[in-house]
């Protein structure tokens, strides 16, 4: 038989083991949880799913806020053998209905915030018998039976031995993101965390007991479940959740109250909190900024360290990969680029027929490592597409430099081939942000009138400021070769996201397209 492991042991028994069992493992609005409160939490999640009827490796469906209730149901479930799905609390019931139906769930749990949502999922979907509410928000259901967080929990109150997973069991699913409409669920086994916080948060942060860890992005997504939760954890350091949706005022508020050592966030929030009137001295307690998601572009690194004296670690992950596979690192750090290779991944360019590039080159990023998803669950189509071998195709076109940098130029497709010529939007993105009043920017493909491909920005302006799209065009004059230009420019609100902040160009492209538009010239 294999040697046990679980994810729920490693991540909170052993520090109780090691006594180290009244450090704080968790910090939120309303106090916090030692160790050994939340091993307690665990145990009785466990206990109460079980009383449900979960059985180990059946899904448990999680749309819940960040918080000990969160953290208590995905730990718990695990600890049952079960498989926790937490998912993005901010699509409709419509869209949760899907996940549920196609994750074949039967119990749900839910926070105060999303029972109306969750209830609507419930009743839409038949897989579903049990909803649990994390809340006073009760709803009445036509089929499925509801629970309260607090009644499932009141069990014996004793400690619940885990069971006998091991590292290749299976131990969680995550959505993909949907940057092209679609999401597919990625299965993750337990040994997988471990495999993140042994290559990124190791030999690239560095943790130690001591931090504390508070990442915008939430826990639902790969991104988030690292920062917020994993690293701290597997560190026995002190993960600040937060279940809002942040904004610049509450980050500042948990900067001052917390005094996190590493924050996490997404490009497009970085800006965001550069436009806002934080005081220079907000990130004082933070060592270390991170960024993933989208590339971070060189004039914002520049701009935040200026402002706040803040260094941020730009790098690329996935919900296949489960974190981050190449990032600058800490006295390493090369502005506008993703870094280097994380110890742990072998990294491998390939050119459109499939050839492996040597050296400096340009081409299809592919990587291998221990933390990649075994596939997608019920898509064979896309999972044959994507998991090829040992290899993770990632649908992204990178440069990797002389001496090892890689640095993202677009997905493969949203490359623009303009004029014959190919474009990468990230590079005229970088741009356009130079431009005096713009705080983000977008590019995408469309073709003209005659069917050939040109770029097409979208900008959002600076709070407080008007762009005028003409201005914009005259500022990449001289900074852009012509055919890189765009041939139009859009001023908007805002651009349209996902909840990890990539930006969903598919819509952008819909937005910018004239109604009989004709086909891209092939």
């Amino acid at each position: 038989m294999p040697e046990p492991f679980n994810a729920s042991v490693y991540l909170v028994d052993r520090h109780v083991e090691a006594g180290a069992g009244a450090r704080v493992a968790v910090r939120f609005q309303e106090g916090g949880l030692t160790y050994e409160d939340l091993l307690a939490r665990v145990c009785d999640a466990a206990s109460g799913l079980a009383a449900l009827g979960v059985r180990p490796e059946e899904r448990v469906m999680l749309v819940m806020a960040d918080g000990p209730e969160l953290v208590a149901a995905f730990l718990g479930a695990m600890r049952l053998g079960a498989v926790p799905v937490p998912v993005n609390t901010m699509l409709t019931a419509a869209d949760l209905t899907k996940l549920v139906v196609n994750s074949r769930a039967r119990v749900a749990v839910t926070s105060d915030p999303f029972a109306a949502k969750a209830a609507e999922m419930a009743d839409a979907a038949p897989e579903i018998v049990d909803l649990v509410v994390a809340g006073e928000s009760l709803p009445v259901l036509d089929a499925a039976e509801v629970h309260a967080w607090t009644d499932v929990l009141a069990g014996d109150g004793g400690f619940r031995p885990p069971y006998p997973t091991w590292d290749e069991s299976p131990g969680f699913w995550l959505y993909t993101s949907g940057t092209t409409g679609r999401q597919r669920g990625a299965i993750h086994r337990h040994i997988d965390l471990k495999v993140t916080v042994e290559t990124y948060a190791d030999t690239v942060l560095r943790l130690n007991s001591d931090e504390r860890c508070f990442s915008i992005a939430k826990l639902f997504f790969a991104y988030g479940l690292g920062n917020g939760l994993t690293f701290p954890l597997a560190a026995g350091a002190t993960a600040v959740l937060d279940p809002s949706l942040a904004t610049p005022a509450s980050v500042l508020e948990t900067l001052r109250l917390h005094e996190p050592t590493f924050f996490f966030g997404v490009p497009t929030f970085y800006g965001s909190l550069l436009a806002s009137d934080l005081p220079d001295d907000a990130f004082k307690s933070v060592r270390y900024g991170v960024s993933a998601g989208e590339p971070l572009p060189a004039p914002l690194f520049h701009r935040f360290k200026d402002r706040f004296g803040v260094e941020i670690l730009d790098g690329i992950g996935s919900t296949e990969a489960l974190h981050i596979f190449i990032s600058n690192k800490p006295g390493l750090i090369r502005p506008g680029t993703t870094g280097t290779p994380v110890d742990g991944y072998d990294l491998r360019l390939l050119d459109d027929g499939g050839n492996v590039l040597e050296g400096p080159a340009v081409g299809h990023l592919e990587l291998r490592g221990d933390s990649i998803a075994i596939g997608y669950w019920c898509d064979a189509a896309s999972t044959r597409w994507s998991f090829r071998g040992d290899w993770l195709h990632t649908g992204d076109v990178y440069a990797r430099s002389e001496d090892g940098y890689y640095t993202y130029l677009s997905r493969s497709d949203d490359m623009i081939k303009a004029g014959g010529i190919w474009v990468s939007p990230t590079e005229v993105e970088s741009v356009l942000l130079e431009c005096p009043g713009v705080l983000e920017a977008a590019v995408v493909g469309i073709p003209d009138e005659e069917g050939l491909e040109k770029p097409a920005a979208f900008v959002v302006p600076l709070p407080g400021e008007e762009i005028e799209p003409d201005d914009v065009t005259e500022f990449c004059k001289g900074r852009l070769a012509p055919f890189k230009r765009p041939r139009s420019v859009v001023v908007t609100g805002e651009l349209p996201k996902t909840a990890t902040g990539k930006i969903q160009r598919f819509k952008l492209r819909a937005l910018a397209l004239p109604e009989e538009a004709p086909p891209p010239a092939l």
